[in-house]
């Protein structure tokens, strides 16, 4: 069908055109379609959701589901690290500037869109006052490892007085937590009022009531926060939850196999930042473990891969892709155990 460009098709892969979900679908159950399908779709094309048979340009072959999602979840990712990163600017702005008028931020009414809470009493109590008044729905991001019995506690009785009002609950965690009875005593006790999903790092705490108030830390140690009700700021600390939402394992789902024979979801996860340069202590807090553990993970990932030193296992984590991007060819010196080389003799 003539006159269509990829401009009538704005929109990415992973929200497609009625039209272009029909042919790529098509294309996939039936491993090929004619170009003229294609037609209509140019977006198909823009996208690189289909490409031409190699054996007869007349026909059009689907790029691989499974390759599809990796490239659209690491575009996700990109965003959201971004998105991490304007936060952090953001409250450490915050921070300053409430320092620079204690008297002024100290005097302010209930109205202020950003109020510093001084002491865990005070956190407490402003935190009760958010739950009573929640009508709709609660999200937070609970960064760290397994859940410490008394943290679940402490929360306890806001989480039932949300459940009893019908109020909806959604919770981010990383991986480790999925490995804490407590958050599985948790979660059973709220029933479905309570939904939760696991990613492998999170960023620092965050609760949003009704999408109107947030609380976020504002120290290292956590007996300072901050209460936020500006709308903007607000709306941009919701998108980052809506991302990362997007991102996150439902609890009750298996994580997703490496692909890699003898390599944990987890180990996958430490090569990555170990690929972008971080020490072993600055990986474990990101995944909620001890550097113990972490350095545990190392080792075996150098056993794994062949590894002799940390800069062949550098190596080792790029050439089979474990750093986030496409494995590049062995050579001869750096073949993994028990692989044969490809290459030509």
């Amino acid at each position: 069908m003539a006159g269509h460009t990829a401009d009538d098709h704005p929109h990415g892969a992973d929200r497609l055109c009625e039209a272009g979900d029909r042919v790529y679908s098509r294309a996939v159950r039936r491993g090929r379609v004619p170009r003229s399908d294609a037609e209509p779709v140019p977006c198909l094309l823009e996208l690189a959701l289909l490409h031409p048979d190699p054996d007869d340009m007349d026909w059009l072959v689907p790029t691989a589901p499974q390759e599809v999602m990796t490239r659209l979840l690491r575009g996700v990712y990109d965003d959201v690290s971004a998105s991490q990163r304007r936060m952090g600017a953001a409250v450490a702005a915050v921070e300053r500037y409430a320092g620079l008028a204690p008297s002024v931020v100290a005097g302010a009414g209930e109205g202020t869109a950003i109020r510093v809470l001084d002491g865990l009493s005070r956190i407490q109590a402003a935190m009760d006052e958010a739950t009573e008044a929640c009508t709709t729905e609660v999200l937070t991001v609970q960064p760290g490892g397994i859940r410490p019995e008394h943290e679940l506690t402490e929360g306890l009785h806001r989480a039932l007085a949300l459940r009893g009002r019908g109020v909806r609950m959604r919770d981010l965690y990383t991986h480790v937590a999925r490995h804490g009875q407590g958050l599985l005593n948790y979660l059973e006790l709220m029933g479905g009022s309570v939904q939760a999903r696991t990613l492998d790092e999170v960023i620092d705490r965050l609760i949003l009531f009704d999408r109107t108030v947030a609380f976020v830390p504002a120290n290292a140690d956590r007996t300072l926060a901050l209460e936020l009700r500006h709308p903007a700021l607000v709306e941009y600390l919701v998108t980052v939850f809506e991302r990362l939402w997007r991102l996150a394992i439902p609890l009750t789902a298996p994580l997703p196999d490496t692909g890699i024979e003898g390599i944990s979801h987890r180990e996958q996860s430490i090569a990555a930042l170990l690929a972008e340069g971080h020490q072993d202590a600055v990986i474990a807090e990101r995944l909620g473990i001890s550097v113990r553990t972490c350095r545990a993970h190392i080792a075996r990932l150098s056993e794994t891969l062949g590894a002799a030193s940390r800069t062949q296992l550098g190596v080792r984590i790029a050439q089979v892709g474990l750093d986030g991007r496409a494995a590049v060819p062995a050579v001869p010196s750096v073949t993994l155990p028990g692989q044969e080389s490809r290459t030509a003799r």
